[in-house]
């Protein structure tokens, strides 16, 4: 595999920076979801902790899925693969 482009430098610090925000979006999201009860409804001190967890593990888990799986559809595309590179003489 020969060096990367500039334009391939570029489309993968973009996807990388696509990953980040998504993921801390959906984790932001399913946090949230698990965790918004807890203030709407008047629970014990150790059930909002309960939820605080429960919502931090779902949080971390969606976050790291959603960066892994942004990158690995990245990587798979075809264009990305190399094998459809042209030389440039120039």
């Amino acid at each position: 595999m020969g060096r990367r482009t500039q334009a391939d430098r570029d489309a993968i610090t973009i996807e990388i920076g696509y990953a980040f925000v998504s993921a801390c979006f959906a984790a932001a999201v399913s946090f949230g979801a698990v965790y918004g009860a807890a203030p709407a409804f008047s629970l014990s001190p150790a059930a909002h902790r309960a939820l605080a967890l429960a919502g931090t593990i779902v949080a971390v888990t969606v976050f790291t899925l959603q960066v892994a799986h942004v990158l690995w559809r990245f990587a798979r595309r075809q264009e990305n693969d190399g094998s459809q590179r042209c030389d440039r003489k120039g």
